[in-house]
């Protein structure tokens, strides 16, 4: 009963937090409620800190280490293999080719810009994949400082305003078709809400493509993970068996998308289960929120941010580079 008293006021705060910001989220889909989240935490998280009130750390603590896995298993609920497959075919080489030159372009760049191994993979995988679900995924592996979680979730978030911002008039000044549109969207925006958002301003036929093409494009989750997972065990202590080289997380993703694909998830089914992962992300980003102090991400310096912005650059730019090649444009 007194572990259950000490987690409930922070477990309750994020839950709350993860309440206000669904609802405003949707009214103002260019913040999204993945920023919405983080910022409100981070105003609770400032207001608690100056009282000296620590009754809330033990819950925040239990929901930014244990939810994460909960969400990324149910979005793997709502990501049938089978239903996808066309879109990822034809789509391919233009997922593929922007993931391995956003990959290679966070590689020299972070060292370049000497930016710290953690936040250049965090808003790496951010940027290349699919935003606050991609930092999620690598954080319930890595387990970096959450200052450092804080800051490449907003660096990203940044750069996703601005996307959907810039994005629609853009397209439409290039003459992009709705679905070479949501192509570009889809490859190059880094949050889900964010890629809705900029669909939508665009046209519904262009919404719909760029959530399908988004949805492929977070699949890469699962290999990400599971190299994360190996390259961190190949530095730290040796020994393990092969079956532990696995994060159980992913494997119940993968098993669920599966399930998916198969028909066992009914499509009733799916509204609830993305709004309930969505929910749990936000609590989550609340609870990371909540931890984030201005001190010390000023003292994380520009570079980060800097690096975030030059990805997003690049993506967005061989994104155009690879849908003309393959016809696309």
């Amino acid at each position: 009963m007194n572990r259950l008293s000490a987690l409930a006021p922070g477990v309750a705060l994020a839950a709350l937090i993860a309440g206000l910001a669904t609802p405003l989220g949707r009214v103002v889909p260019t913040v999204g409620v993945p920023v919405l989240a983080l910022s409100l935490g981070a105003l609770a998280g400032t207001a608690l800190r100056r009282t000296g009130s620590i009754r809330f750390e033990a819950g925040l603590d239990l929901v930014r280490r244990r939810l994460l896995a909960a969400a990324i298993v149910l979005m793997g609920l709502c990501l049938p293999m089978g239903a996808v497959l066309t879109v990822g075919r034809d789509t391919a080489f233009v997922l593929i080719g922007t993931l391995v030159i956003g990959g290679l372009a966070a590689l020299v760049v972070g060292r370049l810009l000497a930016v710290d191994p953690e936040s250049a993979t965090l808003v790496a995988v951010g940027t290349t994949i699919c935003g606050a679900s991609a930092i999620a995924a690598a954080t319930a592996v890595l387990r970096p400082h959450q200052q450092r979680v804080a800051y490449a979730l907003g660096t990203i978030f940044v750069f996703n305003i601005v996307a959907v911002l810039l994005f629609p008039p853009m397209g439409r000044l290039l003459g992009m078709s709705d679905q070479a549109f949501g192509l570009w969207a889809g490859t190059a925006i880094n949050d889900t809400s964010s890629v809705l958002a900029a669909g939508v301003a665009f046209g519904a036929v262009a919404a719909q493509f760029a959530v399908v093409v988004k949805l492929v494009r977070s699949l890469a989750i699962v290999p990400l993970c599971v190299g994360l997972h190996l390259g961190r065990r190949r530095l730290g202590a040796e020994g393990g068996s092969l079956r532990g080289a696995f994060p159980m997380f992913v494997v119940l993703f993968l098993l669920a998308s599966l399930a998916a694909g198969v028909g066992l998830v009914p499509e009733s089914a799916t509204g609830p289960l993305t709004a309930l992962s969505g929910w749990l992300i936000a609590a989550v980003l609340a609870a990371i929120g909540a931890s984030l102090s201005v001190a010390r991400l000023r003292s994380a310096g520009p570079r980060p941010l800097l690096l975030g912005g030059l990805l997003g650059v690049t993506l967005a730019l061989s994104s155009l580079g690879l849908m003309a090649v393959t016809g696309w444009l």
